[in-house]
């Protein structure tokens, strides 16, 4: 399988390669400590400007068109600058790809150009709640129908962007007689639709600029227009939305255990004890190459789950292979890189210790770990046909 990017892919490579080191790393440990919020949503905006809001979306509604493999080129390189802004990239560019696979003409019209220019900071996602993580079918929040608008009252939690977001794809029960998760909607609802809350932020880890908020709907009124795709068919959206995810979190986790290792390598060369620079020793060295072996085996494995989407081929099972390998290496490469580093690698001045924070969360979001092996495993066990 020929793996050589296009000039197009390239260029976006290079170009979020260039932004991360120009305006985000420089600016990432601020962001850690909660500093200088206007700066990362400028950030943002000078990124929807290039063209990194819409990747996939067509060029109509001010998308880039690059595809999935430019897609995770991109979140690779921005994540290695800023997590916190790779993932608010990656989840808004997923609600956009939502919105054009599903809306319709008007919603496509009115939502896809203000995600893809800027206008709109960010995009979120509406599906978790307190009981219903992993199992997002358990859901409580309801959905009425009155006529011309749907009654909306529930809770959503651990909502990537809520506090900036200007759009909320939002999932809930409009048919409670259904069995679990066949009477599942989705609706597209706007900020400022009334009875819409932003809940307080979580003080989370690491991904601290990457806002984590409860968003309620208290007799929230969304007009019959707001109902993204057919009636009682959001979990079959939820899954497809979430295989897309996880190319976008395997891509982000890939991004920082490279920048670990990369900091690290350097810090070898340079560092000596016992009368010889640290890159010396056969260890340190076997350390290295085990771990830049795992990121290369994770590369190989997001872009082929990339370019299976691209391509319009089935590709959930390697997603989640993609996001599994790459999340769980990362977060190995993070800690072993720190562990280089040593007693400077646990102090805040060096970047290691707020990567291996960042990293953290990648086996979890979007799906743990535990869950990947269950898809993979079932599809596995699908495909002979196993009851």
């Amino acid at each position: 399988m020929d793996f050589t990017l296009t000039s197009e892919q390239q260029m976006i490579q290079d170009t979020a390669r260039q932004f991360a080191a120009a305006e985000l790393e420089p600016l990432a440990a601020s962001f850690d400590r909660g500093e200088n919020p206007t700066a990362f949503t400028g950030n943002l905006r000078k990124l929807a400007e290039l063209g990194f809001m819409g990747l996939a979306i067509d060029a109509d509604y001010g998308g880039a068109e690059a595809g999935s493999i430019a897609f995770s080129l991109a979140i690779t390189e921005l994540a290695r600058g800023c997590a916190s802004t790779a993932v608010t990239v990656s989840v808004t560019n997923m609600v956009a790809e939502v919105i054009q696979a599903v809306g319709n003409a008007a919603q496509k019209q009115q939502f896809l150009p203000r995600l893809c220019s800027g206008e709109y900071p960010a995009g979120s996602f509406c599906l978790t709640e307190a009981d219903a993580g992993s199992d997002p079918a358990a859901m409580k929040t309801t959905a009425v129908c009155e006529g011309d608008h749907y009654r909306l009252n529930g809770s959503k939690m651990f909502i990537t962007s809520a506090a900036y977001a200007g759009v909320f794809v939002v999932w809930a029960v409009t048919d409670p007689s259904a069995r679990k998760g066949k009477g599942i909607s989705c609706f597209l609802v706007d900020r400022d639709t009334p009875g819409l809350r932003i809940g307080k932020a979580e003080e989370k880890m690491g991904q601290k600029a990457s806002t984590t908020n409860t968003v309620h709907f208290e007799d929230c009124l969304v007009p019959i227009s707001g109902l993204l795709g057919a009636p009682e068919q959001g979990f079959r959206i939820a899954v497809g939305e979430l295989a897309g995810g996880r190319i976008g979190i395997g891509s982000l986790a890939l991004g920082l255990g490279g920048a670990a290792l990369d900091y690290a390598r350097h810090y070898l060369t340079e560092r000596r004890q016992f009368g010889q620079p640290l890159a010396e020793f056969q260890g340190l060295q076997w350390m290295l190459a085990d771990h830049y072996t795992d990121m290369e085996a994770a590369r190989l494995l997001l872009l082929n789950a990339a370019a299976l989407k691209e391509g319009g081929l089935p590709f959930a099972k390697q997603a989640s292979m993609a996001k599994l390998f790459a999340s769980e290496k990362a977060n190995r490469a993070c800690y072993a890189a720190l562990q280089m580093l040593g007693g400077y690698g646990y102090i805040k001045e060096y970047p290691l210790e707020r990567l291996a924070r960042d990293a953290r969360i990648t086996t979890i979001y979007e799906g743990t770990s535990e869950v990947q092996r269950i898809i993979i495993a079932r599809q596995l066990l699908s495909e002979i046909n196993y009851p």
